[in-house]
């Protein structure tokens, strides 16, 4: 049975593909990439930006994979998710670095709507789509969903930047924790913000299943 390596710190990722793997019985595998992702580029639109990631991403874990020892999986999956400024298409809202771009994050998203970008490649041996290197080949999919946050009063701003779940999440909020009290989704799927394609997932689907 091929094992399917998951090339991503990101826990939300890791448990969304174990909830699969446990249906399906399918190894699944964990990792995280060596290599550092580059900054976006503002030259570029936000779903440009995600794509250009995680085509880095995809060649990153197809050099890494080279060297780790079995069980060697046949499958990579990599993923990107970048938060879109509601003001600028080309401007996208990272992970924040601490408390202050934390908050400051959250007040430009509060009362308003945005985009949020999630690029995923699914990554096989002289398979379909673009060589990545190392007999290596990746098909990307990149989606995105529209997010509506309401106005995020004092409390509810001292409390999320408290809890420290903006830590790691690309606009300094996550979906399916406390920010899911205050958002809502207009466009699109859940999936794409919680970090997949959502097209993307659906093959992840047929492949874990």
């Amino acid at each position: 049975m091929p094992a399917i390596l998951l090339a991503s710190a990101s826990e939300r990722r890791r448990e969304m593909m174990s909830e699969l793997s446990g249906v399906g019985g399918k190894e699944l595998l964990f990792s995280t990439l060596k290599e550092l992702e580059p900054e976006p580029s503002s030259s570029l639109e936000v779903h440009l930006q995600v794509e250009a990631s995680c085509m880095h991403k995809a060649r990153s874990a197809a050099s890494e994979h080279v060297s780790i020892e079995n069980p060697v999986a046949e499958i990579i999956v990599v993923s990107d998710t970048l938060v879109e400024d509601p003001d600028d298409c080309r401007v996208a809202l990272g992970k924040p670095r601490d408390k202050i771009s934390a908050a400051s994050t959250l007040i430009r998203l509060s009362g308003r709507r945005h985009k949020v970008w999630s690029s995923t490649a699914i990554i096989t041996r002289n398979g379909p789509g673009m060589e990545v290197g190392s007999g290596w080949h990746a098909t990307i999919w990149t989606d995105f969903s529209i997010v509506e946050f309401d106005e995020i009063d004092a409390g509810t701003m001292e409390e999320m930047i408290g809890s420290e779940s903006w830590v790691g999440k690309a606009g300094g909020y996550d979906l399916a924790g406390k920010a899911g009290s205050f958002t809502r989704i207009i466009e699109g799927e859940d999936v794409t913000v919680l970090g997949f394609s959502s097209r993307a997932f659906s093959e992840i689907k047929k492949l874990l299943l």
